[in-house]
């Protein structure tokens, strides 16, 4: 199939790409490289620079491949920021993806899987583990904006009839994440770490993140190219890990002995999240394989854990 990965230079979307690239599949990319990076990318991978709010581009690179399927990966991520710049995420993240479907509905896409937030969607947990029923209350705009596209997605398949796969992901880390933001805490102490620098955990370090190595989160993709049409799954561990501990574990893979700074706790975040994915490995197939201290281990391990700027 031709399958056009969205956001396909950035860290999780390069890592689906190869593994479609694995399948047998004929993929392309489409990134506008304000935080991905093309060296991320397979040579066999075709590329197109492109910003999916810029229509124009976009519907060129659409009548050019003709995607049978699309990973949509490509968003703003930042919770922090998109509580500064509520407008921007509204832009990049809605008006972006109604662009990405209104191309898809006009060249005959068949199929949507669509990269949703299970870490920002729900709002603060009313249970644990969180099942895709929970109610939604997002607590900042970037969750806001992701859940929004989920009824596009529905609108999109009720009148056009182009499926999709909504898979939520829980907080995903591994090898070619930047740790030059704000978002991916194990990117960004590993790379301090690794650079002999101490990092500093926001709050007590008490919080609770589910966190899914990008290996698992790329399979999960591969395996809605042809299950879970018009779902919702949560993709993710089920285990709730503390800051904390993800520092400890840090500490071993990177044989960093410094104990962490502790800062101030930042605003907007989900103080507990970890997600039932037991309707995943029902209907999909899919489970987490990779226990966090592999992963971190693999990560830490990486050519790729000292990534440049």
């Amino acid at each position: 199939m031709r399958i056009l990965v969205t956001g396909g230079a950035g860290f999780i979307g390069s890592n689906i790409a190869d593994a479609f690239l694995a399948q047998g599949h004929e993929v392309a990319a489409l990134d506008d490289l304000s935080t991905g990076k093309q060296s991320n990318l397979d040579p066999r991978v075709k590329f197109f620079k492109v910003d999916i709010c810029d229509n124009a581009a976009l519907a060129r690179a659409f009548d050019e491949f003709q995607p049978e399927i699309i990973s949509h990966q490509a968003a703003k991520a930042d919770v922090r920021e998109s509580l500064a710049k509520p407008q921007l995420y509204a832009q990049v993240n809605i008006i972006g993806s109604i662009n990405l479907l209104e191309n898809a509905r006009r060249v005959g896409t068949k199929k949507i899987i669509y990269a949703g937030t299970g870490g920002a969607t729900y709002g603060e947990p009313e249970y644990l583990p969180v099942r895709e029923d929970h109610p939604v209350n997002p607590l900042d705009p970037y969750g806001a904006s992701k859940h929004h596209v989920e009824h596009y997605l529905f609108l999109y398949q009720y009148n056009y009839g182009l499926n999709y796969t909504v898979l939520r992901y829980p907080n995903v880390y591994g090898p070619r994440q930047n740790p030059f933001g704000e978002a991916g805490v194990i990117a960004i102490f590993t790379y301090k770490m690794l650079n002999g620098e101490t990092p500093t955990i926001n709050g007590t370090g008490d919080k609770e993140r589910d966190f899914c190595y990008v290996g698992d989160v790329a399979c999960a993709n591969v395996l809605s190219l042809d299950k879970g049409d018009n779902q919702i799954y949560n993709i993710g561990s089920g285990i709730g890990t503390n800051i904390n501990t993800v520092y400890e574990i840090l500490q071993e893979a990177a044989h960093f002995h410094k104990p962490a700074n502790y800062g101030p706790d930042k605003p907007g975040e989900v103080y507990k999240i970890y997600l039932d994915a037991s309707k995943a490995k029902r209907e999909l197939g899919w489970e987490a394989t990779v226990p966090l201290p592999e992963g971190i281990h693999r990560t830490v391990d990486s050519p790729r854990a000292l990534i440049s700027r």
